[in-house]
C-alpha cells in the first residue's frame, strides 16, 4: 500500500516539474533564443541534465519525508543474537525449511525502497507437496517500531509419507509366489476334474456290465453248497473254483469278481513264480501277484496256508483274496495281499544303512512272525505249525514302522500235532539254494535261514560310523546262481 501511494506522489511531481518548466520555457525561448544557447553551450556533457537533476532531487525530497522505524534484527537459523535495525521502512520476521527438512528464523528490516519487492512482495510458499525439492518459507512484512518482535509466521507440518522399506521387496515375493502357486493351482484343478470324471467313468462301466451279466455280481444258487466242516473244506473249495474258473478263498462269494474290481497301475516286480503288480482296489493301493499258469501248484498251496484260520499276524503279510481270471487269451493267477511301498528287505538293504535302533526293530519282527509261524495254536479253531522253507530277504517286506512281515508260502508245510500229519503239498518247487539249510528239510531249516537273513541286516548296520555294501550271504564263495555241487 505505501509503495502504490510513493509511485503516486512521483508521478504527480514529474508531472508538475515537466509542465512548470514548458512554462517557463516558452517565453524564454521566444525573447533570449541567444541565451538559451549560452546556457545550452556552458552546460557540462558528464553532469545529467537540469530536469533529471529535479527529479532525483524530488524523489530524495519524497524519501526524506517518509518514516522510518526501529525493528529487530538476528541471523539465522535460531535468531540467537538479537541488535537493532534502524531507518527502516518496513520491518519483517520470516520462518524457512530447507528440502532436507531442517527450519531456520530470521527478522531484519527493508531500508530501500527498491527492496521491498524482494522481500515482502515475494509469495510464500507453504504448500505441502509429497517431494517437496526447494523448500518452504513464509515471510510477514510489518510497519512500525519493533512490530516484527513476538513469535515467527508458522510453517504447516511436514509431509511425511508412510513408506514401507519392505514394500517393494514383498510386493515382489507376493508376485513371486503368485506365479509359482498359479500354475501348481490350476494343473491341481485340472488333475482333479480328471480324477473325478474318470472315477464316474469306471463307476458307470461297473453299473453297465453288473446289469449285463448279473450272475458275476450276484450270487447264485449253485454257488450255496453246504460241506461238512472238518479239513478238506478249503480243499474242496480251491477245487471246486478250479474246475469252474471262479475265484478261491474263504470269502468265495466276494472273490468271484476280485479281478474285476481291481485296476492295475505298475509292475513292481518280477521273479520266476510270474510278476507283482501294484494296484487299486476300494481307493486304496494293493499288491497283486500274478503267477504264470505253470505255477498253479504255488498258487493253490499259498492261497490255502493264507487261507489257515488264526493266520493272521502284524508280522505276517495281509491277505485279501485269490481269483483266477483271463487276460488277452491268457489264463492269470492273482494273489492280492496288502501293499508296502518300501519293498523287500533285499531292495531296502540295498540303498539303506541301519542304526542299532532300526536293526532292532526289523530283526524282532522278524523273529515274531517267524515264532507266530512255528507256533501250533490249539481249540476249536486252531492252527496248524506252518514251516516256511523259503526264508530270505526277497520274502520279507518292510512296512512303513520300520518293522518286517513274512510273505510268500508256496513252499509252507503244515503239522498237526494231534494227528501228526505234515502237509507238504503238491508243488515241485524248492527252497533258494543260496538259504538252505545243510538239513534242507529239517527242522531246523527256517532257523538256519533266519541266521542268513540276520547276518544281512547285520552288514548294513552302521558301527563305528561305518556301513559296509550289501552282499548276499556266502558272496565270497558261490557265484550269483549257484548249484547244489560242492
Amino acid at each position: 500500500m505505501a509503495a502504490s501511494k510513493l509511485v503516486n506522489c512521483l508521478l504527480i511531481v514529474l508531472l508538475v516539474n515537466i509542465v512548470t518548466g514548458e512554462v517557463i520555457r516558452k517565453p524564454q525561448l521566444r525573447e533570449d533564443n541567444e541565451d538559451d544557447e549560452e546556457l545550452n553551450s556552458e552546460h557540462d556533457p558528464g553532469e545529467p541534465p537540469p530536469n533529471d537533476f529535479l527529479v532525483r532531487q524530488t524523489i530524495n525530497s519524497i524519501q526524506t519525508q517518509i518514516k522510518r522505524y526501529k525493528c529487530h534484527s538476528c541471523e539465522p537459523p535460531d535468531c540467537s543474537r538479537l541488535t537493532t535495525c534502524t531507518n527502516a521502512i518496513q520491518c519483517w520476521k520470516s520462518r524457512v525449511r530447507e528440502s532436507s527438512g531442517e527450519e531456520s528464523v530470521t527478522r531484519g528490516c527493508t531500508t530501500d525502497s527498491e527492496q521491498l519487492p524482494l522481500i515482502c512482495r515475494t509469495p510464500s510458499v507453504t504448500i505441502q507437496h509429497k517431494r517437496q525439492a526447494s523448500g518452504q518459507f513464509q515471510i510477514d512484512c510489518c510497519v512500525g517500531d519493533y512490530c516484527n518482535d513476538g513469535s515467527f509466521p508458522e510453517l504447516p507440518p511436514l509431509y511425511t509419507e508412510n513408506v514401507n522399506p519392505y514394500s517393494d521387496s514383498f510386493m515382489y515375493g507376493l508376485k513371486m509366489v503368485a506365479a509359482v502357486l498359479a500354475p501348481v493351482v490350476v494343473l491341481s484343478s485340472l488333475g482333479i476334474m480328471a480324477l473325478y470324471f474318470l472315477r464316474r467313468y469306471h463307476r458307470n462301466r461297473l453299473c453297465t456290465e453288473s446289469r449285463l451279466d448279473p450272475d458275476m455280481y450276484y450270487a447264485t444258487d449253485d454257488l450255496l453248497r453246504a460241506t461238512a466242516a472238518g479239513d478238506s473244506t478249503l480243499r474242496e473249495y480251491l477245487e471246486h473254483s478250479m474246475t469252474s474258473g471262479s475265484g478261491s478263498g474263504l470269502p468265495l462269494l466276494i472273490q468271484r469278481t476280485l479281478a474285476k474290481q481291481i485296476s492295475l497301475v505298475e509292475c513292481i516286480g518280477k521273479g520266476r513264480y510270474g510278476e507283482v503288480w501294484r494296484g487299486v482296489w476300494h481307493g486304496e493301493s494293493i499288491a497283486v501277484k500274478i503267477f504264470f499258469s505253470r505255477d498253479e501248484a504255488s498258487w493253490s498251496r499259498e492261497t490255502e496256508i493264507y487261507s489257515t484260520i488264526l493266520l493272521r499276524h502284524e508280522n505276517i503279510l495281509g491277505y485279501i483274496g485269490s481269483d483266477m481270471t483271463s487276460r488277452n487269451s491268457c489264463t492269470q493267477l492273482w494273489l492280492i495281499t496288502h501293499y508296502h511301498s518300501l519293498g523287500s528287505l533285499y531292495d531296502y538293504l540295498n540303498y539303506t544303512s541301519l542304526s542299532h535302533q532300526q536293526l532292532m526293530r526289523l530283526c524282532l519282527s522278524m523273529a515274531n512272525g517267524l515264532v507266530h509261524l512255528h507256533t501250533e495254536i490249539f481249540g476249536t479253531q486252531g492252527k496248524p505249525a506252518i514251516a516256511h522253507r523259503d526264508i530270505k530277504s526277497k520274502n520279507i517286506l518292510v512296512k512303513s514302522n520300520g518293522t518286517c512281515c513274512i510273505a510268500d508260502f508256496g513252499l509252507a508245510v503244515t503239522h498237526f500235532q494231534s494227528t501228526d500229519q505234515l502237509d507238504i503239498g503238491a508243488n515241485p518247487r524248492v527252497g533258494t539254494k543260496r538259504y538252505m539249510s545243510p538239513e534242507v528239510l529239517d527242522e531246523t531249516a527256517d532257523i538256519y535261514a533266519l541266521g542268513l537273513v540276520l547276518w544281512e541286516i547285520c552288514r548294513r548296520t552302521i558301527s563305528n560310523g561305518i556301513a559296509e555294501d550289501y552282499k548276499p550271504p556266502f558272496h565270497d564263495v558261490v557265484p550269483s546262481d549257484p548249484s547244489f555241487k560242492i
